[in-house]
């Protein structure tokens, strides 16, 4: 019997894999992984990931953050023009990151650091100063297929962490036990595996760690607790870094990771027996990240057609997969950050502490309405197209496709600004190797579905509509929402 690892992959196969591990890929990008096998495939994508960004960050990334003297010497106008500047810079560190997703040559480097970003949550509500959550961007980033022990320390430490939970103000005498507990609640052990004992002990431990004047992580001694401490059964005078290690010696922190791992790549029901093999090539290669996802995605579990399909797209995989795989030309990546809002995923602005929720909570009556708008708009950006162009027979009432349907009409939206995003369906077709007139005959068809679908439609198509009408009809379809 074939080794799993040694099938050759086709089309469908090398789409798929790109699709769960980065963004949408184009024909191009698909092509290139055509004729590997899994594993060849896989370790080419593990091995061209990337440590830093492609895209120079803003300007004032590098400006020193304000003194607190100078701070409690400005003026109500001065304060006001801070916050309009903290907002203006949010909006530019979103947009960049959008650029640096569309563009990166790493779509699963990208993939990593957002789902690292909703692990070790942060977010603009209590982290003041922009420059300091893109510094945490980029740690994520570094780290995102390194050792989890290591950026488990790194985040620990890190400026934008040490604010939104409270760990500068964690002091000898007056523990604040919020990062100790959602350090082992939501970074390491997960729920039940931790007493309010545990959590009060630990804090404890984290003492000390705290900031200087410009926001920099800084040791304090004189702050730090030195006492015994009793966590987890064990006992002795633990400071952080010790009490981290204490975590990531627990075999539930591997199995709270890999499980995680597993709902974000191969299904929302991890298997217990598989977690649990993957757990332990994860503890024994030292927490090393590309160890266990390439172990997951050459597992059955992965490649299983049942599986595919399944997971619903988060905003980002929605917005940035379209214009990926669509080859859109766009002017300011702003207002594609400001979509991503719109469907519910305000980068570096997470809910609350536990993240993004993700799955079927992206999709509610809003959510899908503003994800028909943007794909409408896609397609009304390439002038006379399927938008503009009702050939198709009508879908049955009730169904996505008629949603989407009625959104088509001529009269329902103006056309998109000339200096917004421009779809041009016969670059896209010639990717393709189809045309977006006439009636595709069976292998063309196949391949237009296969280029924008990860499973079969779920409504009907008529077998009768040219290339640019199924196109519409694809992107209508209720599985467009899936991967």
């Amino acid at each position: 019997m074939e080794a799993p690892g040694n099938k050759v992959l086709n089309s469908a196969d090398a789409r798929f894999l790109l699709d769960r591990t980065g963004y949408t890929p184009d024909p191009r990008e698909t092509a290139r992984y055509v004729g590997l096998t899994r594993a060849q495939a896989v370790d080419r994508l593990l091995a061209t990931t990337r440590e830093v960004a492609a895209t120079p960050l803003p300007a004032w990334f590098d400006e020193p953050i304000p003194p607190p003297q100078e701070r409690r010497a400005w003026t109500s106008d001065e304060k006001k023009a801070a916050q309009i500047t903290r907002n203006r810079r949010y909006r530019e560190a979103r947009a960049w990151w959008v650029a640096e997703m569309l563009h990166t040559p790493s779509p699963l480097t990208e993939r990593m650091t957002l789902f690292w970003h909703n692990h070790f949550v942060s977010g603009q509500d209590k982290v003041p100063w922009p420059q300091t959550m893109l510094a945490q961007n980029l740690l994520l980033r570094r780290d995102a297929l390194g050792s989890f022990g290591v950026m488990l320390h790194d985040i620990a430490k890190d400026p934008a962490m040490l604010q939104y939970l409270d760990g500068a103000s964690n002091r000898k005498g007056h523990p604040n036990e919020n990062f100790a507990r959602e350090v082992m609640e939501l970074f390491t052990l997960g729920e039940g595996h931790y007493t309010q004992k545990d959590v009060t002990e630990a804090a404890r431990a984290y003492t000390g760690w705290s900031l200087d004047g410009q926001a920099q992580f800084v040791w304090r001694p004189g702050m730090h607790d030195n006492g015994a401490k009793t966590v987890l059964g064990k006992t002795g005078d633990f400071d952080g870094d010790q009490m981290l290690d204490l975590l990531l010696a627990r075999p539930e922190t591997a199995d709270f990771v890999t499980a995680k791992l597993w709902r974000e790549f191969i299904s929302d029901t991890p298997d217990p027996r598989q977690v649990a093999a993957m757990a332990d090539t994860l503890r024994s290669h030292d927490y090393d990240i590309r160890t266990v996802l390439r172990a997951i995605f050459l597992s059955k579990a992965f490649w299983h057609q049942e599986r595919q399909g399944t997971l619903t797209r988060s905003p980002v995989d929605f917005v940035i997969g379209t214009v990926r795989a669509f080859d859109i030309d766009y002017g300011s990546p702003q207002p594609l950050a400001a979509t991503l809002n719109q469907l519910g995923q305000n980068l570096f602005a997470p809910p609350d502490v536990k993240g993004w929720r993700g799955g079927q909570a992206w999709i509610n009556s809003s959510t899908l309405l503003a994800r028909e708008r943007f794909v409408e708009a896609i397609l009304r950006s390439a002038g006379e197209g399927p938008a503009n162009r009702m050939t198709q027979p009508a879908p049955r009432p009730g169904t996505q496709a008629a949603m989407m349907s009625a959104a088509f009409k001529p009269s329902a939206h103006p056309r998109l600004a000339d200096k917004g995003p421009h779809f041009d369906p016969a670059r896209w077709f010639a990717q393709a190797q189809a045309s977006g007139t006439g009636v595709p005959d069976a292998a063309a068809r196949k391949r237009i579905e296969q280029a924008v679908l990860a499973t079969r439609p779920a409504e009907p198509i008529s077998p009768d509509v040219d290339g640019l009408d199924l196109l519409q009809a694809l992107l209508a379809d209720p599985a467009y929402q899936l991967k």
